[in-house]
């Protein structure tokens, strides 16, 4: 069988499957597409190189986890660069969490956090988390869902942003507080 025919029937068998993961991975219907899209143009460009050590759908998925990580990588070098990040709502809402001693300033959700365990079940609750997601800058969020979509380590990811380990535990501090607040200002607020 001709490469082009293989290429055919890998796009037919493995295109739905590789879109939903690009789309669990990105949230982003078109950015999953174009995923998808370069993945198989790898695939097919790179095809000499498949020695069929392994199956054809764990090649390209590992073609496309690496598009994933690209995908981020350039998101979070590209955007903001020149943007005072003081000016971004998630660092102006950070600092109203705590009163002058440093303490968690109560503001009655405390109790509602413990009562709803099962929030990503929920798919109202993930737009509301997906609109939270969208206001972090850019390189916020782009080491949030490194971490917990991509399941990356800090150290890669501090190699991927450039930035210093104690810089990310800052980001991911901050990036969590803010999230709460959101959610909380827009799911809680609403219930």
């Amino acid at each position: 069988m001709d490469q082009r025919k293989i290429f055919e029937n890998w796009v037919n068998e493995y295109e739905n499957e590789l879109y939903s993961w690009a789309f669990y991975k990105t949230s982003e219907r078109e950015v999953s597409e174009d995923l998808v899209q370069d993945t198989f143009l790898s695939a097919y460009r790179s095809y000499n190189s498949f020695k069929g050590n392994s199956s054809p759908k764990t090649w390209l998925f590992k073609i496309l986890n690496n598009k994933i990580i690209d995908y981020y990588r350039k998101s979070a070098h590209s955007i903001f660069k020149n943007k005072d990040p003081s000016q971004n709502l998630a660092f102006q809402t950070t600092n109203s969490l705590f009163d002058n001693n440093g303490n968690w300033e109560l503001n009655g959700y405390e109790n509602l956090w413990d009562e709803n365990e099962h929030l990503l079940d929920n798919e109202a609750f993930n737009k509301v988390m997906d609109t939270c997601m969208d206001d972090l800058p850019i390189n916020w969020k782009t080491a949030v869902l490194m971490k917990y979509r991509l399941e990356k380590g800090y150290k890669e990811i501090c190699q991927e942003l450039k930035v210093s380990s104690s810089n990310y535990w800052q980001i991911i501090h901050r990036a969590k507080l803010f999230l709460k607040k959101c959610i909380e200002k827009y799911w809680f607020d609403k219930m």
